[in-house]
């Protein structure tokens, strides 16, 4: 038998044989042929090129993880160097500088509040590893009976099913309800759930006096409570403020629970500092990284913890020791990339310089304040979102996602609502003139897909 691979088809031919051969994410493969796949050559910083040398803006940057670019040549070049030193090796009995390096920089980052780092890949495998940390130090503590977990309405920490069961959004979570253990879940302190007179403040409070009601009445039991600190991204980009953050800090230590602050999307400067929690002043006992963190260029995820919960561990008995492992644990790579992301941080005045960028984009999207197809125009850091005025129909939501992402696309710009919310969360690089063309391609899509008041075009 010829064991010799296939050739390939023509670079024309590649959306077809991805249809084929590729079971693509977070999509519904039968509708995929409706919106043919953009099939991409490259990148050019905030630029995604497909085979035809069409470009498009990439102004979610690619599901929130890029933060200066594609191909940004700082990165490749660390990376060329990294190849030629380590590409691979395995972090149990091993170490090595760029690992080190990572846990030693993140943990400055926090003032060394959170002082040990564990690896893994995906954002998912960080919520695993947190929550069971939090249940397995507890134990080691003699509090066998704190293995319950509070999350918040609305939260999204993955999809793995240990993550899945502090996940409150249905469409990802239901086909699976069967297989989890099932979380205590409290209200969201979305700013949007404001009632008349009342400010983003109150709803912080209010939705903290809840988890105060629930904690008191598991007084005990709890082992954590896991919170997307300031924004809760998949739930619509719903932004609450920092005092809720303080608030469930205090609740944490008053009832004797861990808090677990899930900074896979919001953190690596995405709401205007590089931690989300350091706007409310407040650690967490346990704070997961990834997405961004590399920079956008490998899988990359980590849990930071305090001496506390590793100091729980640390013991002459190998089963009270942490086993979770993963193969590519602290990979060589992908903490190089993560290194030269935070020396671009340090060395160009990122944050700074962010805070004009979103200056810019929020002036530029301005009109869309008085629009009356539009509610709840909001903005944190690098993030902006604004809620479609829709009907409330069975299908507007959807509907109307799908048409949008389409007239986006038509219009050269990579923008993915999640339901009736359109939002851009675009890299850190930016300048005027492409600022000022993506806000008026995302005006101009939003009067393409309702040009009549909240009727969309047939």
């Amino acid at each position: 038998m010829d064991a010799s691979p296939r050739a390939p088809a023509g670079p024309g031919d590649l959306a077809a044989r991805s249809l084929r051969q590729v079971w693509h994410p977070c999509t519904q493969m039968k509708q995929q042929a409706k919106l043919p796949l953009v099939a991409l050559s490259h990148g050019e910083g905030p630029w995604l090129v497909d085979t035809d040398g069409e470009r498009y803006l990439d102004a979610i940057s690619s599901w929130w993880v890029n933060l200066f670019g594609h191909a940004n040549p700082r990165i490749n070049a660390a990376l060329v160097d990294q190849l030629g030193r380590l590409e691979h090796a395995m972090l149990a009995g091993f170490t090595h500088e760029p690992v080190v390096s990572l846990a030693e920089r993140l943990s400055a980052l926090t003032g060394g509040v959170l002082g040990h780092a564990f690896f893994a890949s995906d954002g998912a495998s960080a919520v695993e590893i947190a929550l069971k940390m939090s249940f397995h130090a507890w134990r080691n503590q003699g509090h066998s009976d704190k293995r319950e977990f509070v999350c918040v309405r609305n939260g999204y920490h993955g999809e793995t099913l240990g993550a899945l069961s502090v996940t409150d959004v249905a469409l990802f979570r239901d086909a699976y309800d069967p297989l989890l253990r099932h979380a205590h879940v409290v209200a969201s302190p979305d700013a949007r759930h404001a009632r008349d007179g009342e400010t983003a403040v109150d709803v912080a409070r209010r939705a903290a006096a809840e988890l105060d009601t629930l904690l008191t009445q598991c007084e005990g039991r709890v082992a954590a409570v896991i919170v997307e600190p300031l924004v809760q991204c998949a739930a619509g980009m719903a932004m609450h403020d920092p005092e809720y953050l303080r608030l469930v800090r205090a609740l944490c230590d008053k009832h004797g629970a861990h808090l677990i602050a899930d900074e896979i999307a919001v953190g690596c400067g995405r709401t205007g500092t590089f931690f989300a929690c350091e706007q409310a002043g407040i650690w967490p006992d346990l704070l997961t990284l990834s997405k961004g963190i590399s920079g956008g260029y490998l899988p990359l995820s980590l849990v930071l913890s305090r001496d506390a919960i590793y100091d729980a561990f640390y013991d002459d008995d190998s089963a009270r020791g942490f086993l979770h492992s993963h193969s590519y644990t602290g990979n060589p790579l992908a903490c190089r990339a993560a290194l030269t992301a935070l020396d671009i941080f340090a060395d160009d005045d990122v944050l700074a310089n962010n805070a004009l960028r979103a200056g810019r984009l929020t002036q530029a999207l301005s009109p869309l304040a008085g629009d009356p197809r539009v509610k709840h125009l909001r903005h944190r850091g690098m993030i902006w979102a604004f809620d479609a005025a829709l009907p409330d129909v069975q299908g507007a939501a959807g509907a109307f996602a799908k048409r949008f992402y389409a007239e986006a696309r038509a219009r050269n710009v990579l923008l993915r609502p999640i339901g009736a919310t359109v939002y851009l969360m675009p890299p850190y690089v930016l300048d005027d003139s492409t600022i000022d063309w993506l806000a008026a391609q995302t005006l101009e899509a939003l009067h393409a897909t309702m040009p009549h008041g909240t009727e969309m075009a047939a």
